[in-house]
């Protein structure tokens, strides 16, 4: 597995009536190819997976993997409060043919490191599918530290780790003690430039969505030493990428999409659409983003 690159995240396309546009998904999908990104990741927080059915996430496993046709890797997050449940889902990616799992730690209940390290192990040690720690106490309210990297590290399938702590400075650490035991891939768009120069080698990108090309563009850039072209691109991307650190980035980036002709703005409720002053200000954002647009 190559962890190296830009993963998008990548939202879930629904009909008016709520639901699933599969052609409206394989148009953004094919713009995200095109565009160069390394990976796929399936059922995030973008993906709004706490509203898909099973069936659905089913689906949508099993028919990206097949429209991809192993262009790049198919990665399925699971984020389950119950640990049978993420063995389910292991054991489904499997069967449907994704290349790798992105795993948070157990959802809904505040697990202590004993149990959040099992909980990783268990499912690590069920499945042949490589392994990515998503590291989010931000949102999450569990914080994967070294001493339990260090635990995890007896998994080879463990491979990676989304870092989403937004500490710049955990990059460092994770080197320092690690090496290149775990590949760091940045989970924050507004933190993605700082820490690929920092060491990481990938970035699981929510702007991407919108805008595959530019964040592409930068991931290059950054790898061939270019880093006042990839700053300059950076700084224009900025207003876009802090809408990926809002609790309504979903309704945000989707807006996004929508204004890029790659998507659409349907969300399945409890989210809805925004609305008035809110909407007013976002839209600004990303109308004076595409006016400013720069040429790649």
């Amino acid at each position: 597995m190559n962890w190296k690159g830009v993963f998008p995240a990548v939202t879930t396309k629904f009909h008016a009536d709520g639901s699933l546009d599969m052609d409206l998904f394989f148009k953004n999908l094919d713009f995200q190819l095109a565009s160069g990104v390394h990976g796929i990741i399936l059922g995030g927080t973008l993906g709004e997976s706490s509203a898909l059915t099973q069936e659905e996430k089913i689906t949508l496993t099993r028919d990206t993997v097949k429209h991809v046709a192993g262009k790049v890797p198919v990665i399925l997050n699971i984020a389950e409060g119950a640990t049978q449940d993420a063995l389910f889902w292991a054991k489904k990616a499997e069967e449907l043919g994704a290349s790798g799992l992105m795993i948070l730690p157990p959802m809904r209940y505040a697990a202590d490191a004993r149990e959040v390290v099992t909980y990783f192990k268990t499912v690590a040690n069920s499945t042949s599918l490589p392994m990515m720690i998503y590291n989010n106490p931000v949102d999450y309210k569990t914080l994967v530290t070294l001493d339990m990297f260090a635990e995890l590290a007896e998994c080879p399938n463990i491979q990676a780790v989304k870092e989403s702590t937004r500490d710049i400075s955990n990059v460092t650490r994770m080197i320092n003690r690690f090496g290149d035991r775990f590949q760091i891939l940045c989970g924050v768009d507004t933190l993605a430039m700082e820490e690929l120069l920092m060491g990481a080698v990938g970035w699981v990108a929510g702007l991407v969505c919108a805008f595959p090309q530019e964040t592409v563009k930068i991931y290059h850039l950054i790898q061939e030493g270019k880093n006042d072209e990839a700053r300059e691109i950076y700084r224009w991307f900025l207003p876009l990428l802090e809408l990926d650190i809002h609790p309504k980035l979903v309704q945000y980036i989707k807006l996004a999409e929508h204004h890029c002709g790659i998507g659409s703005e349907h969300v399945r409720a409890p989210r809805l659409t925004l609305i008035g002053e809110e909407r007013a200000r976002v839209e600004k954002i990303i109308t004076d983003g595409l006016k400013k647009r720069p040429v790649l």
